[in-house]
Order: structure tokens, then C-alpha cells, then sequence
């Protein structure tokens, strides 16, 4: 397949960038400066395009099969912070390039906060106890919420939209490089539990499965480590 990856020069979508390539997929790397593109390119190759602006999206984007994002708003804890709004921004440019390729299929990368941890309670409404899972389980600022709020509200622009999307949850904190075990859990909008967290290696192989066998079309899904 032809794939598109926003986010390539991160954490997470430069293992998925990885996993793409592994699997022999002809791939396409996007970041919104060039200073940001690898010295050495193998056989990606890397676009200049703004995630945030749907006409950059959509020249960007034609002629590929699927679309994955793995954007983040700032660089480091702070400045993700900052810019907490642009994940929305983001949701509405990406769904505006698509209604321009209606044969194009999405795969947006988002957060744990929106996952439920009881029948219609989701994970950042639980009050003092989500403050805590931030602050001492994660070691990031309580203003961190509001990145949460936002890749929630991301969600929510894909879930009233037509298009063909995928959202996908990690049941985990801060996503950090680690093993490529091949090996994870799958949920739907329900927090997994687990004694680790995914490494984004496992992350990208979760994202290329599904990319290359949907099951959860217009659907939000889960993964975490295996048990």
C-alpha cells in the first residue's frame, strides 16, 4: 500500500515509519519543516506538509491508499501543553483533506484519557484520582489535562464526520521507545489494564495490522502490552 505518515520524525511515527517500511510498504513521511528529515532518507520519502491546514493536507495526501497521524502538538511536556488546542485544529484540517479523497482511509493516534473505566465514565473525568495518575504515575503537570480534553474533543470531530477513520487509544501513559514484541492486547473504548506500558514499537505493529486488516472502521480502538 501507499502510506502516508504525519508525525514521521516522533517518537511514535518514526517507529511506525519503521514498521511500513519493514513490511514493505511504499511510504510517504510528513513534518512540517524540513529541518526535521533524517540525514538519511533509505527508501522514505519526506514531504514538507502542515498537519493543521486541510489544503496542505490534501495536496499532500493524493494518490495514497491510507493516511496515518501520530502528530504531536509541541516538543516536550510543556509545549504540548501550550499548543493542546492544535489536536483539534489538526482533527478538522485532516477531516477536510479527506472529504477532498473520499477513497483515502485515516488511522489518528490519540490518547488513554477518553477510555472508559466504568459504563459511560471516562478516564479524565475521574476527578482527583486522574490528577494523581498524571502527576505520580506519569510525572507530567495537572495542566496536562488539557491535552487530554483535547485529543478527546480530536476524537469527537472524527466520530461526527463521514470519512474513513480508525482512532486508536493506547491504554497507556507516555509512550516511550522499547521492545518490538509483536505481541499486544486489543479493547474497544474500555481502559485495558496492564502492568506496563505498550512501547511504541508495539504501537506501530498494532497500527499496521489494523492498517492492513480493518476491524475497527469508523471506530475508536485500544491496545495495550500483552499479559
Amino acid at each position: 500500500m501507499k502510506i502516508g505518515i504525519f508525525g514521521a520524525s516522533g517518537v511514535i511515527g518514526g517507529r511506525v515509519v519503521e514498521e511500513a517500511r519493514r513490511r514493505g510498504h511504499d511510504v510517504t513521511a510528513f513534518a512540517r519543516d524540513s529541518a526535521r528529515f533524517p540525514a538519511d532518507r533509505g527508501e522514505v520519502r519526506w514531504v514538507v506538509a502542515d498537519w493543521l491546514d486541510a489544503d496542505s493536507i490534501a495536496a499532500a495526501i493524493a494518490g495514497l491508499d491510507v493516511v496515518i497521524s501520530a502528530v504531536n502538538a509541541g516538543h516536550g511536556i510543556a509545549d504540548t501543553i501550550a499548543n493542546a488546542d492544535a489536536f483539534v485544529t489538526g482533527a478538522h484540517a485532516m477531516v477536510g483533506a479527506l472529504e477532498r479523497h473520499t477513497d483515502i482511509r485515516l488511522l489518528a493516534v490519540g490518547g488513554a484519557g477518553s477510555l472508559e473505566v466504568a459504563p459511560g465514565r471516562q478516564l479524565v473525568d475521574t476527578g482527583t484520582e486522574f490528577t494523581r495518575i498524571l502527576t505520580e504515575n506519569l510525572g507530567v503537570p495537572a495542566e496536562y489535562r488539557d491535552v487530554v480534553v483535547a485529543l478527546r474533543d480530536a476524537l469527537n470531530v472524527y466520530r461526527v464526520s463521514n470519512r474513513n477513520w480508525t482512532y486508536l487509544s493506547p491504554s497507556s501513559g507516555l509512550i516511550q521507545p522499547g521492545a518490538r514484541t509483536g505481541r499486544y492486547r486489543v479493547g474497544g473504548d474500555q481502559l485495558l489494564i496492564a502492568d506496563t506500558d505498550i512501547s511504541a514499537e508495539d504501537l506501530a505493529v498494532a497500527l499496521l495490522d489494523e492498517t492492513e486488516n480493518p476491524r475497527f472502521v469508523q471506530r475508536r480502538f485500544t491496545v495495550a502490552a500483552a499479559a
